[in-house]
C-alpha cells in the first residue's frame, strides 16, 4: 500500500499551490509528510483518516493503485467544485500566484511617502501592513489621512480618510502591488517597489501610479519610498504621523527627501537602502 499511497498522495497534493501549504492545513510535520511521499513511512490509521478527509477520499481509496485512484479522483468532483462555481477573476491570477516567490520577510509596517498625487508639492505619508495569509498569498493594507482646508483644525471631521486593500507579488526580483479604495470603491492604483538584498530591511524604493482625489481624477505616477517599521508596532501612535507634510517640513528625513525629488525615469532608479 505504501508504494501506491506514496504516488496517491504526490497526485492530490499537485491539486495545491505547495507541499508546505497541505502540511499547514494538514497540522502534520513537514518531514513527516515527505517520508509519506517518499514511500519511506505509512501514517498511523489517524493520520491516514485526516489525510483521506482533507483531499475528500476514503482511506482505503488511498492504497488503491495509481491508475485506478487517478480515474477515481477524476470522476469525483471536488468539494469545493460542488460547492461554488469556478472564479474567473481567481482562475486568471492562479499562475501568477503559482509563479510568485515569496514576501514572507517583507511582511510587516511601513511608513509609505509618495508625492501627493491631489495636493503637488506636499508628502503624503501612508501606514501600510503587509501580511501573508494561511494560504500563502500576501495582502496588504494601506491607510492614508489628509486633512481638509476648513477651519476647526484637530477635529475628527476635518480630515479626509481613504483605505486601501490590495495583494502583492514578487516576480523577476520585483514587488508588484495592486489595490483598490475600500471606501468609495472608486480608484485602484499599482506601486512597484524594488526589494532590500541586504540582510536588514530598511527602506525600498519605488514608482507609484493611480489618479488624484482631486474632481478631475488626474493619472498621475509618483515616486515612493516604503520605511520598514517592524512586525509589531504601536498602531495609534504610528496613524498618528500619517498626513500630508511640507517637503521642508524637519520630521521628513533628508534621505527620503532626496530620493522623492529624484526623477522618475533615469538609470538607477531603484537604488535600495
Amino acid at each position: 500500500m505504501s508504494v501506491h499511497l506514496a504516488d496517491n498522495l504526490k497526485l492530490l497534493c499537485s491539486h495545491y499551490r505547495s507541499i508546505a501549504e497541505v502540511c499547514r492545513k494538514l497540522s502534520i510535520n513537514r518531514a513527516q509528510f515527505n517520508k509519506y511521499l517518499n514511500g519511506q513511512s505509512r501514517p498511523t490509521p489517524y493520520n491516514l483518516k485526516r489525510i483521506g478527509d482533507f483531499f475528500g477520499v476514503e482511506s482505503y481509496e488511498l492504497g488503491l493503485p495509481s491508475e485506478q485512484f487517478a480515474r477515481l479522483i477524476g470522476a469525483r468532483p471536488s468539494e469545493d467544485a460542488r460547492q461554488a462555481p469556478t472564479d474567473p477573476l481567481a482562475a486568471l491570477l492562479q499562475p501568477l500566484r503559482e509563479h510568485a516567490n515569496s514576501l514572507s520577510r517583507y511582511c510587516g509596517y511601513y511608513f509609505e511617502y509618495a508625492n501627493c498625487m491631489s495636493v503637488p508639492g506636499s508628502i503624503l505619508v501612508s501606514l501600510v501592513h503587509l501580511r501573508e495569509t494561511p494560504g500563502g498569498d500576501y495582502l496588504f493594507e494601506r491607510q492614508e489621512r489628509q486633512e481638509r482646508s476648513s477651519p476647526g483644525v484637530g477635529e475628527a471631521e476635518d480630515w479626509v480618510r481613504c483605505r486601501y486593500l490590495g495583494a502583492a507579488f514578487c516576480l523577476q526580483d520585483r514587488l508588484f502591488l495592486v489595490d483598490y479604495e475600500s471606501l468609495t470603491l472608486n480608484e485602484m492604483s499599482q506601486t512597484i517597489l524594488i526589494p532590500s538584498f541586504k540582510s536588514r530591511i530598511t527602506r525600498l524604493n519605488g514608482l507609484k501610479s493611480g489618479v488624484s482625489s482631486g474632481d478631475r481624477r488626474t493619472p498621475a505616477c509618483t515616486r515612493v519610498v516604503w520605511e520598514y517599521l517592524g512586525r509589531e508596532i504601536n498602531r495609534i501612535a504610528a496613524y498618528r504621523q500619517v498626513m500630508l507634510y511640507s517637503p521642508d517640513d524637519p520630521r521628513i528625513d533628508p534621505d527620503i527627501r532626496e530620493r522623492l525629488c529624484q526623477p522618475t525615469v533615469r538609470d538607477g532608479l531603484f537604488a535600495v537602502d
